[in-house]
């Protein structure tokens, strides 16, 4: 969990090189699902472009949980998994050890500067020509990620699973 742009996808890829886990990147997923010009992938593609979360209900929007759960799936030999960006909220953190059946063994939280995330986040929506990494959305993003993570993060520190 941290913030974007703080380092969650680059260091999840190199842990899951290194111990031999399965990434799975829901930036990543959204990612590609809104390229693919799909009417979902439209919806998603302007959540993102807002700044906002993509929702996580099951019904006629985004099935985020799916996404995961799926791309969980097709990693059978996997180690394990590290998941980046998700759960942001307290109610997806439940839901997903609802269908998972158990918690996460352990959340590693990625703290660092705004000003650091906010040059991060600008320099990759250049390099990969990210709509959704400019200013005005990572300013959205940031503050739902402080709004929305702090009862999360509550959470699971009173099961004693987070690293900083």
């Amino acid at each position: 969990m941290g913030g974007p742009g703080c380092g969650k996808e680059t260091q999840c890829k190199n842990m899951a090189t290194k111990y031999g886990f399965c990434h799975v990147g829901l930036g990543q997923l959204l990612w590609q699902k809104a390229q693919q010009g799909t009417r979902r992938g439209q919806k998603i593609h302007d959540v993102m472009l807002q700044g906002l979360l993509v929702p996580t209900v099951r019904g006629p929007r985004c099935h985020v949980l799916d996404m995961i759960s799926d791309h969980m799936l097709s990693c059978p030999d996997s180690r394990g998994f590290l998941i980046d960006g998700f759960p942001r909220e307290l109610r997806q953190a439940k839901e997903f050890e609802h269908i998972v059946g158990q918690a996460p063994n352990l959340i590693i939280v990625f703290d660092c500067s705004m000003e650091t995330m906010v040059q991060r986040v600008l320099h990759r929506g250049q390099v990969e020509c990210r709509a959704s990494d400019c200013k005005l959305a990572i300013c959205q993003r940031l503050e739902m990620h402080y709004t929305l993570c702090e009862p999360t993060l509550a959470f699971y520190q009173q099961k004693n699973l987070l690293r900083n």
